[in-house]
């Protein structure tokens, strides 16, 4: 085993820049091959992404093998707000900001023997940003929200024999939150300032997951994610109207979902092939963002909790890729992607404000002995959501509509 390559292997893992993700929490664009077959990509040949799709294919990489990727996603989308009397609020800027996010995506894959392998990969499971206008009415609710996430898996595998393999993984999971929004007062129907909470953590999490070949051409996979439980500790900052600074202590439970992923593969032929995956998150675990303050610079002003119940619901996203080889070194693919909204109506609000979601793709690839270069273009068409306001949103309800993400990858890959 080459040591060098595989410390720099790690380094690429471990040194990930920071991601930014958009329309939605979950991230699914860990490549540019899994971007163009809409995120079923679970049983690839040769691929060092399978630490991130599916850690049990792992064993499909002979030797050595390190991969960067890097997903362009720009969020667009329209909105409409409805005040306590159910008449549209005129005068209200009716676009969100565009503020495009990466999905930055790195891996290495090592064969340590003809039944065991090792891989490492960095990336983002869970992510978003959204940002609306300062002066708007929305901002009220949210008028900046980012979540950066990074997960890193250190992944073993096993291969039984030609039929059965597993993995088993640990997931190093990091966050940073932040979340900016005016306060507003109902009486006086008035922003008097603007807060911002900004904080970040580190949790542990597992994964696991097995292969099984019915013959060469048919294939199933299944993969198991745990839920990770952030403590988080934040600072919380107000710019109250009148001037000066208010800080606060924050404090926060944050709960990332577990996810089942469910595969199937089918060749065709030599040149042509088939997955369908089905994934479950369990997105009910997001059941509330309550954050407590403490210790104000100055007594008496901020309230000891902020609430604010979500209660989604569990989803499931379905997706459909074809792969098709041109030659020994050309190949072209395709994907479809439905993926259920799991927003309720009193469970809205403008830092995810995402519904269903149904994404298209093509991809093409280049490869020979050593190196593999692919790049896809994606369009995520989001659909309508409607979601109710707070007490202290300076609107009733809001109605999102038109929104859509363009989608943009590359990945290059190299083999040792």
């Amino acid at each position: 085993m080459n040591k060098n390559f595989l410390a720099l292997g790690l380094a690429a893992a471990l040194l990930a820049p920071q991601v930014a993700g958009a329309e939605g929490f979950a991230i699914n664009e860990w490549s540019a091959e899994g971007v163009a077959m809409g995120g079923a990509r679970m049983f690839a040949e040769d691929d060092a992404a399978n630490v991130a799709y599916n850690p049990a294919s792992i064993t499909k990489v002979k030797g050595e093998a390190m991969k960067s990727s890097s997903t362009y996603l720009s969020p667009h989308g329209s909105y409409k707000l409805y005040d306590r009397t159910g008449k549209e609020i005129e005068n209200e800027p009716t676009h969100n900001k565009v503020h495009a996010g990466w999905a930055v995506g790195s891996y290495y894959v090592k064969q340590i023997n003809d039944k065991e392998w090792f891989g490492i990969g960095a990336f983002p499971r869970f992510a978003m940003v959204s940002e609306f206008e300062r002066g708007s009415k929305a901002s009220s609710n949210a008028f900046f929200s980012k979540l950066n996430g990074v997960s890193v898996t250190p992944t073993y595998a096993h291969k039984f024999d030609n039929k059965w393999s597993a993995a088993v993984g640990a997931e190093i999971n990091y966050v940073g939150l932040e979340l900016q929004k005016n306060s507003y007062n109902p009486i006086a129907q008035m922003n008097v300032g603007a807060t911002q909470t900004e904080g970040e953590s580190y949790a542990l999490g597992w994964n696991a997951a097995a292969n099984y070949a019915f013959d060469d051409k048919n294939e199933i996979g299944v993969v198991y994610r745990s839920r990770i439980t952030h403590s988080l500790e934040a600072d919380f900052k107000m710019y109250p109207m009148t001037g000066g600074k208010i800080t606060a202590d924050a404090y926060g439970v944050v709960t990332l979902p577990d996810s089942w992923d469910i595969g199937y593969g089918h060749k065709f032929d030599k040149k042509t092939r088939m997955e369908l995956k089905a994934t479950r998150t369990n997105w009910s675990t997001y059941d509330a963002l309550n954050i407590s303050l403490s210790n104000p610079s100055v007594p008496n002003v901020l309230p000891s909790n902020v609430d604010s119940a979500k209660n989604w619901s569990d989803g499931w996203r379905y997706a459909i890729g074809l792969e098709h080889n041109l030659s020994d070194k050309y190949a072209v693919m395709a994907g479809f992607a439905f993926d259920e909204s799991s927003i309720p109506y009193n469970g809205g609000d403008f830092i995810v404000p995402t519904g269903l979601r149904r994404t298209y793709s093509i991809g093409a690839r280049y490869n020979d002995k050593k190196q593999t270069v692919a790049v896809a273009l994606g369009w995520m068409d989001v659909g309508n959501l409607d979601f109710a306001g707070h007490a202290t949103d300076a609107y009733k309800s809001a109605h999102a509509y038109d929104s859509f993400t363009k989608i943009a990858s590359i990945s290059y890959q190299r083999k040792f």
